[in-house]
């Protein structure tokens, strides 16, 4: 974390100066936004501390809800949300707070007595190596919260606008051409009417989206067939493995999915109701004393005596996914400019078994924010709001499918060795899909397929590592100014710039000469594409790593853009020289052949293009795609 490049202040640093153009909470609702946010589930809180990073884009969020969520239904955080999580610098906090995930154990029918559960096995959560960080559980309101902090603390001082609904919109030709109607819900002028003008709207408004219902977008797929309970409880056991993942298969009781919960005491229990007829829906009266029971005969002989029940839902499983993620339809020309938008439940909805719901949602944003925040701020042409609805369909439908195996699978019986031909799956099968699924349920699974900010794969031989289309798989180095072993993927913002990572050759020969034609070349990405009052940083930011130790480096005689000056004060920059780690050679773990390679990442640390040191042309073609000429 840096601070101070704009002068020493007192206090919190996570506190940032507030910028002139901020709108202060408790002015009157302006008459014209940039980005209208609607909703302040997982994707719109993303979206929020995006887009609160850039105090020259007025954005405004607004959530039906009179106050902040207390209880959150989603609480599984993939490791690929907590990587998110390090760049809006919130990761620590959210590790310290959270249950780790580190083992799932599976139980079911004894062999010596089937009316009892006996464990059969255990696996990693994670297989090794995925990421530097867990899998952990954490209240959605928390993960919300955490965001929207962050957001109210940005120059930008983003607060949201609580009790205000989205009614509907309209669109002309103007400058802010959506004329957005939204009603008050909650204080003395609840019902009262009024219009905002936006240049883009963003439904993160759940599943019951009214601007995905403005769209005239439907959700398309399976109707529910299969009920859970779910409840969050504080309870005393018997049950040894009350404080670890759990899946329990019983002899014709149902199953039991249990994930302890932050805090060392509650535990999420997701309850097997069996299959439900098609609009029955009486099967949502059921109570938590009911799931209570239905839990402790699944576990027998062991009882949970529960003291408190802090929340708990009934649902049914079904799987559906809109058509579009905007409001272009097929008969767009292709020109057209997206204006509207829905992510997260708004555009796909499916169990919570995998608990991927929340972190897709997340994703979802991710995805968006920086788009949406290039094109406003003038970095790129409006074509490039199109690879959203392009990129996260595809993500939502392999979703859809592959909760719809998970959840089918995780409902099987358990197998009856006796009785083979009545079905079920067996505990080797349960535990083995488990193991097989860990990428996925990770949150690392995401691939990008090839576009106009997704290049071709004819150097990934370069650096077999750091894959083309998925996410920037960190690994240990040394920042060479202090020595400090780092993550070097732990350098990346979520402030929407892009990152070229240039690894040494062996002997860096080719490696500085790459700086340095960043440096000087009027042909280099760096120069062509950064405004002439913009940090020389400001659009690409640009690291080194070099072979050997870090203390054969001298900083200052680098090329200026591995120390470049930037800020009001024009600062120093120490922090884009890396060197391997002795002990952990990032040029080993990530397969960087001797001639060394760049490493283009996107602002949402998707891998973009894998490039060999000399390849100026192609880079900087590559950067022409998509971003303006400065």
């Amino acid at each position: 974390m840096q601070f101070y490049r704009d002068g020493y202040r007192p206090g919190d640093p996570d506190v940032q100066p507030a910028d002139p153009r901020a709108q202060l909470h408790d002015e009157a609702f302006p008459e014209a936004v940039d980005v209208l946010i609607v909703g302040t589930g997982p994707a719109g809180a993303v979206l929020a501390a995006q887009l609160a990073e850039f105090p020259d884009i007025s954005t405004r969020v607004i959530e039906r809800r009179a106050a902040p969520l207390q209880v959150g239904h989603a609480d599984g955080v993939a490791c690929r949300t907590v990587e998110m999580f390090q760049a809006f610098g919130l990761a620590d906090a959210l590790v310290r707070e959270a249950y780790w995930v580190n083992e799932v154990r599976f139980w079911g029918p004894s062999d010596e007595d089937r009316s009892r559960i006996a464990r059969t096995g255990w696996v990693d959560d994670t297989p090794a190596g995925l990421s530097e960080f867990p899998h952990v559980i954490v209240n959605q309101a928390r993960m919300q919260q955490y965001l929207l902090d962050h957001a109210a603390k940005s120059a930008s001082r983003l607060e949201v606008d609580y009790g205000v609904e989205f009614v509907g919109y309209d669109k002309d030709e103007s400058e802010h051409p959506l004329v957005v109607t939204l009603r008050r819900t909650a204080g003395l002028r609840a019902g009262e009417e009024f219009t905002v003008r936006a240049r883009f709207v963003l439904g993160c408004d759940g599943a019951r989206s009214g601007v995905r219902r403005a769209l005239g977008i439907e959700l398309k797929g399976d109707a529910a067939n299969h009920a859970w309970g779910v409840m969050d409880v504080l309870a005393t056991t018997g049950f040894p493995d009350w404080r670890t993942k759990n899946v329990v298969q019983s002899a014709g009781k149902g199953s039991l999915l249990m994930i302890p919960r932050e805090g060392g005491n509650m535990v999420r229990c997701y309850v097997d109701l069996g299959e439900v007829p098609a609009g029955d829906g009486e099967i949502r009266k059921t109570t938590a004393e009911e799931l209570r029971q239905v839990a402790n005969a699944i576990l027998h002989p062991y009882t949970i005596d529960v003291k408190q029940v802090a929340w708990s839902s009934v649902y049914e499983v079904g799987q559906r996914v809109a058509d579009r993620f905007d409001d272009l339809g097929r008969d767009a020309p292709a020109d057209a400019t997206p204006r509207v938008f829905v992510a997260g439940d708004a555009c796909h909805t499916h169990s919570a078994k995998a608990g991927q719901g929340m972190n897709v949602s997340m994703q979802d944003a991710f995805n968006l924010g920086w788009k949406l925040a290039a094109v406003l701020r003038g970095r790129s042409d409006a074509a490039l709001l199109r690879t959203y609805s392009e990129e996260r369909q595809t993500i939502a439908a392999d979703l859809i499918a592959f909760d719809k195996h998970w959840s089918a699978f995780i409902a099987q019986p358990a197998l009856d060795p006796d009785r083979p031909e009545r079905g079920g799956v067996s505990a080797a099968d349960m535990q083995a899909e488990f193991a097989r699924q860990g990428r996925y349920t990770a949150g690392l699974a995401t691939r990008y397929a090839p576009s106009t900010i997704i290049g071709a794969t004819d150097h990934q031989d370069l650096a077999t590592g750091f894959e083309v289309g998925t996410r920037f798989h960190s690994a240990p180095v040394r920042r060479v100014a202090d020595a400090r072993p780092m993550q070097l993927g732990h350098s990346h913002r979520a402030d929407g710039r892009w990152r070229i990572y240039a690894f040494g050759d062996v002997g860096n020969v080719e490696l500085r000469q790459f700086a340095s034609w960043l440096t000087e070349d009027s042909a280099s990405p760096v120069r062509a594409f950064t405004p002439a009052d913009a940090d020389i940083d400001g659009v690409l930011d640009v690291h080194a790593v070099f072979r050997g130790s870090h203390r054969d480096i001298d900083v200052t005689e680098l090329p200026s853009i591995l120390l470049p000056t930037s800020g009001p004060l024009g600062l120093q920059d120490w922090e884009k020289a890396w060197a391997e780690d002795p002990a952990d050679s990032i040029f080993t773990r990530r397969g960087i052949s001797s001639h060394g390679a760049v490493v283009v990442v996107r602002p949402d640390q998707y891998v973009s293009l894998v490039l060999p040191l000399t390849a100026r042309h192609e880079l900087h073609d590559f950067f022409t795609g998509f971003l303006l000429p400065a």
